[in-house]
Formats: C-alpha cells, sequence, structure tokens
C-alpha cells in the first residue's frame, strides 16, 4: 500500500484590523469610516478657520472699493472698481501712518526688552534656585496673571501724573515692564532644562546672573520668541492705555490712527480706514509667518515635564 505525504501546515490567516467602535455601530466598514471621520475633521477646521478670517477677508474687500460700492445695498466680496491704491493714499494723508508705525515700533520692542530683562532672571530664581518661600512666589506670580491691566490703570496713571511723564514714551512703556505671564512662561520652560547643565555652568565658575545670559537664554530662544509675539501683538494693538496717556499726536500708537477717519459730521471713511487699518497689521502677520515654527516650539516645550 502506498504510503501518502502528510498534509502541509496551512499558512496562518491574515488578522484583518478589526473595524472601530462607531463604525460596528454604523454597520460602515472600517476602510469607509476612517475617511470618513478625517473628512469630518478637515470640514470642522476649514469651516473655523473661515470664520476667524472672515473679518480680514471682508477688511481686504472693503479696503479694495470705492465710497459709492461701499455704501450700495448689494453686497460682494469682489470689488467692480479697484480702488485700493487710492484708499491707501487717502489713509497716509489723512492720517502720518509712519509716524505711528514707529511709535509702535518703539513702544512695543522697549516693551519686550525690559521684560525679558525681569522675566528671565526672575523664572530662574524660581525654577533652579532652592529658598524659602519659592512656591509662595510662584503663586503670586500665578495670581497676577489673573489681574487685568484695566484694575490697575487709576493708580498708575496718579503715579505717572506725579512724576511727571504723562505723554511720554515712558508713560506707554514703564508700567508693563513687569510680565508676570512671561515669568511664568519662562518658568515653565526653565524647567525642561536639565540641572546638569546649570551645575557644569557653576563648577566652570560662571555666576548665577552669568547662567541667566549665557547659558539659559540660548536654550529658552523658542520661549522668548513665544512670549515676544504675545507681547509685541498686545501692545501694538493695545487701544486702552495710550487712548488715557497722551495727548500729543506724534506719539500715538497705530490702534490711535483709527480716529482720524471718524467723522460726525461727514461720516467716516471706510475704505481709507480699512486701508489703514491693512496697514496696522501687515507687520504682526510678517512677524508671525517667521516666527511661527519657533511660536510653536516654545509653546510645545514649555508644557514639557
Amino acid at each position: 500500500m502506498q504510503r501518502q505525504p502528510p498534509p502541509t501546515p496551512a499558512l496562518p490567516r491574515k488578522r484583518e484590523r478589526e473595524p472601530t467602535a462607531n463604525a460596528v455601530a454604523s454597520g460602515t466598514p472600517y476602510a469607509i469610516a476612517f475617511p470618513l471621520q478625517a473628512i469630518l475633521r478637515h470640514v470642522l477646521l476649514i469651516a473655523g478657520a473661515a470664520v476667524m478670517l472672515a473679518p480680514f477677508i471682508w477688511m481686504i474687500s472693503t479696503a479694495s472699493k470705492p465710497q459709492t460700492e461701499i455704501f450700495s445695498s448689494e453686497l460682494h466680496l469682489i470689488p467692480h472698481h479697484f480702488a485700493l491704491l487710492e484708499n491707501l493714499r487717502e489713509a497716509f494723508a489723512k492720517a502720518n501712518l509712519l509716524r505711528f508705525l514707529l511709535n509702535g515700533l518703539i513702544v512695543t520692542v522697549s516693551i519686550f526688552v525690559l521684560q525679558v530683562m525681569v522675566a528671565l532672571p526672575a523664572a530662574y530664581a524660581l525654577a533652579k534656585l532652592r529658598f524659602v518661600g519659592r512656591e509662595t512666589l510662584f503663586a503670586l506670580v500665578l495670581f497676577g496673571i489673573l489681574i487685568p491691566p484695566q484694575a490697575t490703570a487709576v493708580p498708575v496713571f496718579l503715579l505717572l501724573h506725579k512724576t511727571g511723564l504723562l505723554d511720554s514714551y515712558a508713560a506707554l512703556v514703564l508700567p508693563f515692564t513687569i510680565s508676570v505671564f512671561g515669568i511664568f512662561l519662562m518658568r515653565q520652560f526653565f524647567k525642561t532644562v536639565p540641572d546638569d547643565l546649570v551645575d557644569a555652568a557653576r563648577m566652570d565658575g560662571i555666576s548665577e546672573f552669568g547662567i541667566v545670559w549665557r547659558v539659559m537664554l540660548p536654550a529658552a530662544i523658542p520661549a522668548v520668541t513665544a512670549f515676544g509675539i504675545f507681547s509685541v501683538v498686545a501692545h501694538w494693538n493695545d487701544y486702552f492705555w495710550p487712548l488715557i496717556v497722551l495727548n500729543s499726536e506724534h506719539l500715538r500708537t497705530p490702534p490711535l490712527a483709527v480716529a482720524h477717519f471718524r467723522n460726525n459730521e461727514a461720516g467716516t471713511s471706510y475704505g481709507p480706514l480699512m486701508a489703514a487699518a491693512m496697514v496696522i497689521i501687515a507687520p504682526l502677520v510678517i512677524a508671525f509667518l517667521f516666527a511661527q515654527r519657533r511660536f510653536i516650539e516654545g509653546i510645545t516645550l514649555t508644557g514639557i515635564k
């Protein structure tokens, strides 16, 4: 009797990926359910982006229209007659925008530099030095974030009045020298820096202030950039404080430029107004586009423990 060869073992079947719970509940296979979730997510993101960009799109559209089209009953984004250059020319004629932009640059850069000079040593002390009451001081810093600047506007205004600093660059800069948010942000970033790096700098004979500026500052460039975006945007767009402390027109900051286009008798010139708003916003947009990678790194790394 001829002997039968042994049966060949069956190869294991490739395990199919199980569908998600949502796909099983809806009766949709996994291959179809996953793209639907991705499509829904992208639709929601695009809708949110459209809502956020709608005011800027309408601003550009209004700045490109002549006055007759702006007050027309027919709504359209694309102007029939492109009048952006005319509106820009009228905006620069009505308001000294270049001077206002220069004032905004001087004020925001001065505030940012002074805030960094104060925030870095304070954050280093709260993050790397051990002393009695450190946690209490950090709790006070967190409490300071909750206090809006409008709550201290009256006593600060009286202090500037007594010292004769009203209607000057100092009145715009000095009240914002200390940023509790900057101290908090830098402290969170310094927590991610290894202690061995600080100990090695101390063994090399570097002082504590030397460690702050020669070791910690280069390592904290992403956090400094992220804080710089927050600081510059906040003080570039500040309308409340400059309106209170300034009287001279040559010291006015960019947000105060909109007051030049308000006319109770002849009506507001919305075309030049939106053209001026475009000029005021453009430096912030350009700065963010150049610094967005560092901005994202700074925000991300401050959350790492």
